[in-house]
């Protein structure tokens, strides 16, 4: 029994003979971005994910329970694990050390079928090596076999070779490495984006604690993150503070043909869906055959269980797989030997077992779970039902869109003032608040080449309102003809008329909010337009100073000042010059002119401040806000989705507590606002 025993651990020991060298890594200074993906920030934070996969590695190989991840203040990171130790001793192929050759011969590791890693993140052995070629310098520390082993390295070039600068009783890897500035162009670090990866691994990695450290600041930042529930938690984590049709979420956790599968779900009083899939703690944001298994499963046990319970009568179209998606917030995550991703940067997984093991598994136990919980699967099941009869709502309303625009043809909507350019590329929409600016902006705008769409009212709040209702809103059916691209399964980027749509509205509360309104209109049913860069804001003036025939704009109040400033004092000087002497007003005249709606004249200079768009004439708001030459427009861009979901849920959703603690907490912040 003991020589048995003795066997197995040498079988699992991880040791030299696991690392396999396939070949050499110079290749990846000069084509980072296929191994990170890009040179930019994501490419950039890359480098921190491919250090912490591999001590996520030693995680799931049951090696380390502790890893720590820190940001310092001269811009190196480190990142620290308890696991094993990289190996030290001489490697049989490379003839050298055997951390030297992890760290600096690509596609070398221990994840090519020695006993070391039975399931990794890491499967091309080029993460560690990767990131030492694209580092400045990087310093490598290891703590195994009673020793502290250290070598450091110069964009991937060892400088010295391994040495034993100490002894240790404790086991244990560390890699510290500076970005090189020749490669990144961006190389900011963002502790929020670090976190928000950390604690997802934490989350998919039971009874493992991650620290987080970021030293730059004056007041230190500090973080721990550790779950018990594993996607249970996250599942949790990712429905907080909204309304649940489920006192207790779905949750699995099985092996399956060799697979490891864990899945977890809530449905929540909503439109969206979130689904978050991992594969081996890889996030897949593009899915893969384990999504597509996890989303067979769920429409087939419900449609099972509706018929089988009556919800769905024998003339009734089953489920879509769309219909049993909308609000489901689900997590699913899966651990197998050789998992195939497609890319460096792993955004899909390609195994067909996976699909077949997932939908197994998520199968039985779903069955299992709709029949012990009647009540929450009753919720379910109807809200599933209200959404496909909206689907189908929907479907005759875009119908009806589309023939609209197909029968009205060049004519489009009659409130719509059309350029006279058919080039996409040079033709732009003005989508403007009210009619009255409408008017102005039609008669003031260069007629080859802008449209003008004026809005009535406040526009349909599209966060809260499905397809069908919103589709039967006229201001959205009009715009959505307008603009060309139908929506929904039928968008299509090709058909964009305009290659800058501008929002532009007053500059007060009613403004932002209508412009709120309209952005998320943009972001939820024409996302590609945003992606693409053609969704722009415009930014009237605030101001317009005259002072005899002269005349400026200003865009704030610091603007003003300065230009009311300037135009009392080159008054003052001329009138000095002549032998007369004029009195300058206050600065605090100076702050308040321009307070009444008619504008106001101090010492000679006349101050108008606009409270709408509807105030400038035509030639006015060509001047300012519509003239290529003068105006002021901002790109509308989403440099972090999750982080825009967010905020739109909160902002623009139902419930009312996050929004009233999203206020609480940012209104010492706000710098404009109109009262």
């Amino acid at each position: 029994m003991a020589k048995k025993e003795e066997k197995a651990k040498e079988k699992s020991a991880y040791g030299a003979k696991d690392i396999q060298v396939l070949e050499g890594l110079e290749p990846v200074r000069k084509r980072p971005g296929m191994y990170i993906g890009s040179t930019g920030t994501g490419g950039f934070h890359h480098l921190i994910w491919e250090i912490v996969d591999n001590s996520i590695d030693e995680a799931m190989a049951g090696r380390a329970k502790n890893i720590t991840v820190e940001l310092l203040k001269d811009g190196q990171v480190s990142v620290t694990d308890d696991g094993a130790g990289i190996p030290v001793e001489t490697h049989h192929q490379t003839k050298k050390s055997t951390l030297e050759t992890v760290m600096t011969v690509l596609h070398a590791g221990g994840k090519f079928g020695g006993e070391g890693y039975k399931v990794s993140g890491g499967l091309h052995g080029v993460g560690a090596s990767v990131v030492n070629a694209l580092s400045d310098h990087l310093k490598a520390e290891v703590w195994r076999d009673g020793g502290h082993f250290v070598q450091e390295y110069k964009r991937g070039v060892p400088l010295s070779k391994v040495k034993k600068i100490g002894s240790a009783n404790h086991t244990g890897t560390k890699v510290t490495f500076f970005p090189d500035t020749e490669i990144f162009s961006e190389r900011q670090w963002n502790e929020k984006r670090i976190m928000d990866h950390l604690r997802q691994q934490a989350y998919l990695t039971k009874g493992v604690r991650i620290n987080f450290y970021d030293w730059r600041a004056e007041t230190p930042l500090f973080y721990g993150f550790y779950f018990e529930g594993g996607l249970l938690s996250f599942a949790k984590h990712l429905t907080f503070n909204k309304k649940t049709l489920q006192e207790d979420a779905f949750h699995v956790h099985k092996n399956q043909n060799e697979l490891e599968v864990e899945a977890a779900f809530l449905y929540i009083d909503d439109t969206k869906t979130e689904e978050l899939s991992f594969a081996n703690n890889i996030y897949t944001p593009d899915g893969g055959m384990h999504l597509t298994g996890f989303r067979s499963a769920l429409t087939r046990t419900l449609n099972n269980y509706a018929r089988a319970e009556g919800y769905l009568k024998e003339k009734d179209e089953n489920f879509t797989a769309d219909d049993v998606r909308e609000g489901l917030v689900a997590v699913l995550s899966i651990k197998l030997r050789e998992p195939q991703f497609e890319g460096q940067t792993k955004a899909r997984l390609g195994n067909p077992e996976a699909r077949t093991a997932t939908e197994a598994v998520v199968n039985e136990a779903l069955k299992e779970f709709l029949e012990r919980h009647p009540q929450e699967s009753r919720r379910v099941v109807e809200k599933v039902l209200l959404t496909a009869k909206a689907r189908i709502a929907a479907k005759a309303a875009k119908e009806t869109v589309l023939r609209k625009g197909a029968l009205e043809g060049l004519t489009l909507p009659g409130k719509l003032a059309d350029c006279t350019s058919k080039d996409a590329s040079e033709s732009e929409l003005f989508i403007v608040e009210g009619d009255s600016a409408g008017g102005s902006a039609k008669q003031g705008r260069e007629r080859r080449t802008q449209a003008i769409f004026p809005l009535k009212g406040k526009p349909l709040n599209v966060e809260r309102a499905r397809m069908d209702k919103m589709l039967a809103n006229t201001e959205i059916r009009s715009l959505v003809i307008a603009i060309g691209t139908a929506i929904a399964e039928e968008f299509d980027m090709s058909k964009l008329r305009y290659h800058k749509i501008v929002l532009m509205s007053d500059a007060d509360v009613d403004g932002a909010h209508i412009r709120t309104l309209l952005l998320t209109l943009f972001y939820r049913h024409f996302r590609p337009v945003v992606d693409g860069g053609y969704l722009y804001i415009a930014q009237p003036p605030l101001y317009r100073i005259q002072a005899g025939k002269e005349i400026q704009y200003a865009w704030n109040d610091g603007q003003k000042d300065k230009i009311l400033k300037e135009l009392v004092n080159a008054k003052a000087a001329k009138a000095k010059a002549k032998g007369k002497e004029e009195k300058l007003p206050t600065e605090e005249e100076a702050a308040e002119a321009g307070g009444s709606e008619g504008g106001e004249k101090i010492a000679g200079v006349n101050v108008q401040r606009y409270k709408g768009l509807g105030e400038m004439n035509p030639e006015q708001l060509w001047e300012t806000t519509m003239n290529p030459a003068n105006r002021i427009l901002r790109q509308v861009t989403v440099a972090d989705a999750a982080e825009a979901d967010r905020l739109f849920d909160i902002l623009m959703g139902d419930e009312v507590e996050p929004r009233k603690k999203f206020i609480q907490t940012h209104a010492a912040s706000v710098q404009n606002l109109d009262i």
